[in-house]
């Protein structure tokens, strides 16, 4: 097993992803995703982690960095999620090692994800991984 952890740089990189992907964001289109992205990327400053084994994409991370008034500069994990095949491997660890990693490098505070309430065993995940509750998000959806 060689796993590798790199930037999706490039189209044909960002396209690979989608299926894991679409795990956590069921609603995502194939033929839209990499446009998507790409425009996250240009206008928010998005930045695509991706861990490979063995070639294939075993887990995906999308996060940015956010200068903020309470705590300064912050990564911002967007996605976390592993391939649901290849679960328990300890892919999503990794990934956030390496966030945390790019943030000491990037000068950030602090590293922080939303995750919505019903998620469970991605909660029990994070607590492990050191992160806690702190807050709530709130949300009001917007008529168009």
């Amino acid at each position: 097993m060689t796993t590798n952890i790199a930037h999706a740089e490039s189209d044909d990189q960002i396209a690979a992803t989608f299926e894991v992907m679409r795990q956590l964001r069921p609603h995502l289109e194939r033929s839209e995703y990499v446009s998507r992205v790409r425009d996250l990327m240009a206008s928010d400053g998005l930045r695509m982690l991706v861990l490979s084994d063995d070639g294939a994409v075993g887990a995906v991370a999308t996060y940015r960095v956010m200068n903020m008034l309470y705590c300064e500069r912050l990564i911002y994990i967007d996605d976390l999620v592993s391939d649901e095949r290849s679960r328990s491997r300890g892919y999503g660890s990794q990934l956030i090692a390496r966030l945390k990693e790019l943030g000491r490098e990037l000068g950030c505070s602090e590293i922080q994800l939303i995750s919505r309430t019903i998620r469970e065993q991605a909660h029990r995940f994070y607590f492990r991984e050191g992160f806690g509750i702190e807050c709530f998000h709130f949300r009001n959806k917007l008529e168009t």
